[in-house]
């Protein structure tokens, strides 16, 4: 089952545009011990849910580099973090069946895999990378429509619901539909 809200697309009516849902994840740093520390979807209401996930204590990889990126220390996600468990429960509520994309499908895939691993839960929606959804043209356009989403929409800082916003933004810029779409009705 293929996620999203159909629009017409730029060629009229006949030409159906789904708008994808798309997941994002902020990370402890890059590779080998890195973790996920936040999880944003961006679904196709336009709405976005955001989780900071508490650490495991096991999960002691920190790069500083990455933290300087997206601002999120390790006393924010002592505080303000939730459990794997409880993330893992409400991505299978919000996503159950569906195909949810992503930019970074090589990294968020295992970051995504360790937090249901450490869930122990089975993850019910399937991830796939968003560049798939793109033609050649498209991939082309792709890196100004990030640029133009995020100016558009005003989100500056690195963190997960706001990427995933843009990416959506993104999406829909590349595919040329009207932003008027962004309100979940067809167009006509």
């Amino acid at each position: 089952m293929r996620s999203g809200t159909q629009f017409a697309g730029a060629g009229g009516p006949s030409e159906v545009f789904i708008r994808p849902v798309i997941l994002d994840i902020e990370a402890s740093g890059f590779g080998r011990g890195s973790y996920p520390i936040e999880i944003g979807v961006a679904l196709n209401s336009g709405r976005s849910e955001c989780f900071l996930v508490k650490r495991e204590s096991d999960w002691t990889h920190w790069d500083p580099s990455a933290a300087n990126l997206h601002g999120i220390s390790p006393e924010m996600l002592l505080r303000r973090g939730r459990p794997p468990r409880e993330i893992a429960q409400r991505l299978n509520q919000l996503l159950a069946g569906m195909t949810v994309y992503t930019d970074a499908w090589g990294v968020d895939s295992s970051w995504l895999a360790l937090l249901f691993e450490r869930a122990e839960l089975p993850q019910r929606f399937r991830l796939d990378a968003l560049v798939g959804l793109l033609n050649e043209e498209e991939k082309t356009a792709w890196a100004m429509s990030k640029i133009f989403a995020r100016d558009s929409l005003r989100l500056t800082r690195h963190r997960a619901s706001a990427d995933a916003l843009i990416l959506q933004a993104a999406y829909v810029r590349t595919k040329g539909v009207s932003p008027e779409a962004s309100d979940g009705q067809a167009l006509t």
